[in-house]
């Protein structure tokens, strides 16, 4: 097999003739998975074994991030490597896809790769629109259980949605595996993005009385008050107890747990399928979530907001044996900031191409490469400073204003920019090293004046490089 790096050299050339010797491509997405919820990062009662094994065998990138923490803009990110403002899809409210956004499962169908969806989409038109090898969808948020899902046929179109037995992301991937197995002469890309384990949590039965006895400890700011963060922040419809999902802290707990090791399970599903087919060292294996999750922090839950619980997510990546030889050792953690419009670079180079230049991203490869020796190639070069938007307000259920912002590997910005606040608390600052927890705000104090400059400098700069200055 040629490595990636002559295929990403040849493609121009001969892009269709080089499919049968590249990678097979999985990509897979939960939905509200927090960074720390993968017992590989330490979580102690969480068992993730095929998570796990992922990162053991490949890589765990532990300052991965996205750039709009909601479910549908951060998955229209991921498959066109584009900023919300940028895509169209900025919400969760009907804003649609921008028909001119590039399409990753486009450009892998151009290398000559077969390509799959199969899960949750949540993006308006459910990615019925367009163009599949094989398509497994539900829409909107789909049912745990009895979940109604519509399929293609072999002539490529989807049929009427109808009822499943079984728990959601179980059926979902075993459709998904079915056609993994089915011969075919071209390399594939799997997109399997599951419904779990978003609220409110229903686990599989197999799961139920699992971790009944794991003793369940509230965040170290659970009795945080939040002094000195905006009102914009505290006004915030997301306290524990507001929902009746969320009245039992311990109960709620266990049952997302109990629904990533149904993920889990499916991710073993996967893993052991590209063994059983003898494809394991020829396929790339990607995991990932859309965005993070209060889980207690200020007696919160939800994402939306700027703060590290809802915006780092577990990024997972084992490579191909192939490339795997130009890699730091497996069960390496790459620290640098990665977001997730660098997924469709990453996959595209994975796959021996290259993004389109309207895609905003940048691969993360060259992170677990071996770095020459001498001063390190632009690609290496560590990211300073990343840009995220928050676009959908008013909304009926969680009132989080709109909201922008910056962070380094130092400092955090956030600014609630509309509508314009009349009060001085319309930012939060934060130094991360002293501060990673988030709980003083340093905006408003006279001694951080000029960082806060800065950081307002730095923003704008960002905004304008990414296109997004007409954005509201």
């Amino acid at each position: 097999m040629r490595s990636i790096l002559s295929a990403l050299a040849l493609v121009v050339l001969a892009a269709p003739a080089l499919a049968a010797d590249r990678p097979n491509i999985v990509v897979m997405m939960t939905d509200d998975q927090r960074h720390d919820y993968v017992s590989c990062a330490g979580h102690p009662f969480l068992k993730t074994p095929n998570m796990d094994r992922i990162a053991k065998e490949g890589f765990r990138y532990t300052n991965a991030f996205v750039t709009n923490a909601l479910c549908a803009p951060s998955r229209a990110t991921l498959m066109t490597g584009q900023y919300s403002h940028l895509n169209g899809v900025r919400d969760n409210m009907g804003t649609t896809l921008d028909p001119n956004a590039p399409w990753l499962p486009d450009e892998l169908r151009k290398l000559g790769y077969e390509v799959a969806f199969c899960g949750k989409s949540h993006v308006p038109g459910h990615f019925r629109d367009k163009t599949w090898d094989y398509y497994f969808g539900f829409q909107g948020q789909g049912n745990y259980l009895k979940p109604l899902i519509a399929e293609s046929g072999p002539d490529g179109k989807i049929g009427a949605d109808k009822p499943y037995d079984g728990w959601i992301d179980d059926v979902v991937t075993d459709k998904a595996l079915a056609w993994v197995k089915k011969p075919r002469a071209k390399p594939f890309a799997l997109f399997l993005f599951f419904k779990s384990p978003h609220r409110a949590w229903q686990p599989a039965a197999r799961h139920k009385d699992l971790y009944a006895g794991a003793a369940v400890k509230k965040p170290t700011l659970w009795d945080d008050p939040g002094q000195g963060k905006p009102r914009a922040f505290l006004q915030a419809a997301n306290m524990i107890g507001q929902y009746p999902d969320t009245k039992d802290y311990d109960g709620m707990i266990r049952d997302y747990a109990r629904c990533i090791t149904g993920v889990d399970d499916n991710v073993g599903k996967v893993l052991n399928t590209l063994d059983e087919q003898k494809i394991a060292d020829t396929t790339a294996v990607m995991y990932t979530s859309d965005n993070g999750f209060f889980l207690g922090e200020w007696q919160r839950f939800d994402k939306r907001f700027m703060h590290e619980p809802s915006v780092r997510v577990p990024l997972l990546l084992k490579v191909p044996k192939a490339l795997a030889k130009e890699c730091v050792p497996p069960g390496s953690q790459p620290s640098a900031m990665v977001i997730n419009p660098d997924i469709a670079p990453t996959v595209l180079e994975l796959a021996g191409g290259a993004p389109p230049k309207a895609m905003q991203g940048r691969s993360i490869l060259p992170f677990a490469r071996v770095p020459p020796a001498g001063p390190l190639p632009p690609e290496m070069a560590p990211r300073e400073a990343w840009y995220y938007e928050y676009f959908e307000f008013p909304d009926p259920s969680h009132n989080v204003e709109k909201q922008r912002g910056v962070r380094t590997t130092k400092w955090k910005l956030i600014h609630y920019y509309d509508p314009p606040f009349k009060f001085k608390d319309a930012y939060e600052l934060y130094d991360l090293e002293k501060d990673p927890e988030e709980r003083v705000n340093l905006a408003n104090r006279p001694a951080f004046q000029g960082t806060l400059k800065e950081l307002q400098e730095k923003m704008a700069a960002l905004r304008k490089e990414l296109g997004s200055t007409d954005a509201k």
